[in-house]
């Protein structure tokens, strides 16, 4: 298998447009590397590239509906087994996204837990807890089974604290899975781009995005995913760009309060892609900030043509 062109960047770093030429230009195929754009019918707010505007075909979209659960370690099953699909077709495969942590599931030996799976009891029985006692008495449950891992993990941040549980029934620390990371080897062959914006410049593209998803009409997307139980998912609701929205159609804030906290919700997000790729020393990094698009298409193929090194 020919090694994966694998792009990364924060969201609005315009790594999507540069996915599609890279796959025109490698003949190759998009797989989208993002924990929300597996959601159906989230697509306005996850910034999705819509069938209408894909040059060629997109994997990893639309796998699930957004009351199911989806995981690293599905996402990983997924990763690979549409790479050696399309290695079978002769295409190349262009891993495109900003959820680091599904890069990597996606490239490295990372061993998932029988806890990450989905279809899992101890999920239900802790989703339930919380529900019932909230995110703070759920966290207080770790803190109990692993210090450690509790430490390292913001009480608010439920998603997480439920697979640190999950984890430690098994005699796994997430804690110690966590300082683990940089030591995991990479296990499929891959190339990796990343586009660097200027923080400034970024920030203005993100405010620009949010006004684009408004007028597109992410107002009423939320309100048909409402219309489908969405209130009552798993992990969607969590999803920027829409808890805002709910929050304002629940009569909590202002849609232009909603909107503004998107924008800084999104902000907020761009620096911790940042961060999480800044660490990764196997990264490529391009000048993204003027965005031009040519020199930027001509960089990344000189990184993929460069496979022996």
């Amino acid at each position: 298998m020919r090694p994966i062109a694998c792009i990364v960047g924060s969201t609005a770093s315009g790594k999507s447009d540069l996915a599609q030429a890279v796959a025109l230009a490698l003949d190759g195929e998009v797989v989208s590397a993002d924990s929300m754009q597996v959601y159906k019918r989230m697509d306005i707010g996850t910034g999705k590239v819509l069938p209408e505007q894909r040059l060629v075909p997109h994997h990893g979209i639309d796998l699930v509906e957004p009351n199911e659960p989806y995981s690293a370690a599905l996402f990983q099953r997924y990763a690979r087994r549409t790479f050696m699909l399309l290695a079978d077709a002769g295409k190349r495969a262009v891993l495109a996204g900003g959820t680091g942590f599904y890069v990597r599931a996606a490239l490295d030996g990372y061993e998932f837990p029988a806890g990450e799976q989905a279809d899992n009891p101890q999920r239900e029985a802790y989703q339930a807890f919380l529900e019932t006692h909230g995110p703070h008495a759920l966290w207080e449950r770790l803190r109990q089974l692993d210090p450690r891992s509790a430490d390292a993990i913001h009480p608010h941040n439920a998603k997480r604290v439920i697979r640190a549980l999950e984890m430690a029934h098994e005699g796994v620390s997430y804690a110690d899975q966590v300082s683990r990371l940089k030591s995991i080897p990479q296990v499929v062959p891959a190339r990796i781009v990343g586009l660097a914006v200027d923080p400034a410049v970024l920030n203005e593209r993100i405010e620009r995005r949010v006004d684009r998803m408004r007028e597109a009409g992410l107002v009423g997307e939320v309100e048909d995913l409402l219309h489908h139980g969405f209130r009552d998912s798993l992990t969607a609701p969590a999803a920027i760009g829409y808890k805002e929205i709910v929050s304002a159609l629940e009569g909590t804030i202002s849609l232009d309060e909603a909107f503004d906290d998107v924008k800084r919700a999104t902000r907020r997000y761009a620096k911790r892609q940042r961060t999480w790729f800044r660490r990764d020393e196997r990264i490529h990094w391009i000048e993204g900030t003027e965005n031009d698009q040519q020199r930027m298409l001509d960089e990344a193929l000189r990184v993929f043509a460069d496979e022996a090194s």
